[in-house]
């Protein structure tokens, strides 16, 4: 994993080594903090383009509002820092982070009436976050004893820092397990997501996927809505639970990081039927060969949309 050297920090490209936080970073102690993953690809014309990144800085911004933390820039500031982090770092493929978060101030819980927020890009090299066994040939999940929290107790619209630690252990429990990634349930016993990604599943033609009650809404999930509407699929947002799921035929992940990940395994049961099973569907194989040149360009009614040149 190479990292970037430079890094966006409260308005200016600085080296990495110099962008650095107080430990009195409210923060840090508390996680009051927002965040986004998006990729830049290398595209088939040449140079690099970074995908969907306005709808990614639009739902950073709205998890800011959900927060009430107060920012000092635009969507297109935010977009232009994007871009010009992955020119300094001379990357034309890369994950992009950008992460704000409540700055050095009060330590009580209370970070202030008008909490200063400090704002940074990272840029690092990222393959297959499940590994390229794990995009080859289908990752294997469990159904994890940690469970999503109500909607009235977690603010499941943002991508707030601190409520990661829920999918942490999450995925800590599955890793440990042997497994590659957790499924989480909500309150009611119906699946929502993995420790990070977008959950999708395949019967009978009719690809499902859990509606958006206690999930993020995914960019990777909405592309592949609207892939696949475009194609003609059926497409279901409705609560399933997990022995419905374990009868699929098939289930695939989607998100910036995992892209588009087939699971070919679930709390031991192999997904599918026949001699199929425990390997990536049609629908899966074909979608994951299609996304990937989607992000690369070779899809031109979705390039102008959805692509920004790193130039």
């Amino acid at each position: 994993m190479a990292r970037g050297n430079q890094v966006w920090y409260n308005g200016k490209i600085l080296p990495v080594e110099n962008a650095k936080i107080s430990l009195f970073t409210h923060g840090l102690h508390y996680g009051l903090g927002a965040f986004e993953g998006i990729r830049a690809y290398k595209q088939k014309r040449g140079g690099g383009a970074v995908f969907r990144l306005r709808e990614h800085m639009q739902r950073l911004l709205e998890s800011c509002k959900i927060l009430d933390l107060k920012l000092p820039y635009s969507l297109d500031d935010l977009c232009r820092a994007a871009t010009d982090t992955c020119k300094a770092n001379k990357f034309e493929e890369c994950y992009i982070r950008p992460i704000i978060f409540s700055a050095d101030g009060p330590l009580g819980v209370h970070p202030g009436p008008n909490p200063v927020s400090d704002v940074a890009i990272l840029n690092w090299e990222w393959g297959s976050y499940l590994g390229d066994k794990g995009i080859n040939e289908g990752a294997r999940l469990k159904v994890s004893s940690f469970i999503r929290p109500h909607v009235n107790s977690s603010m499941t619209k943002g991508k707030i820092t601190g409520q990661y630690v829920n999918g942490v252990m999450a995925k800590r429990e599955a890793v440990a397990a042997g497994y590659d990634e957790a499924l989480l349930l909500d309150p009611e016993g119906f699946l929502t997501e993995g420790s990070g990604e977008n959950l999708f599943m395949v019967k009978e033609g009719i690809v499902k996927t859990t509606p958006l009650t206690s999930i993020l809404n995914g960019i990777t999930r909405q592309t592949v809505i609207e892939h696949l509407t475009r194609q003609n699929h059926v497409i279901k947002e409705a609560r399933f639970t997990r022995d419905e799921l374990w009868c699929a035929d098939e289930i695939f992940l989607t998100g910036t990081a995992a892209e588009i990940t087939p699971i070919k395994e679930i709390d031991g049961r192999p997904i599918g039927f026949g001699p199929g099973a425990g390997k990536p569907g049609p629908i899966t194989a074909k979608l994951q060969k299609e996304y990937q040149q989607i992000v690369r360009g070779e899809f031109p009614d979705y390039s102008l949309r959805w692509l920004t040149a790193i130039e």
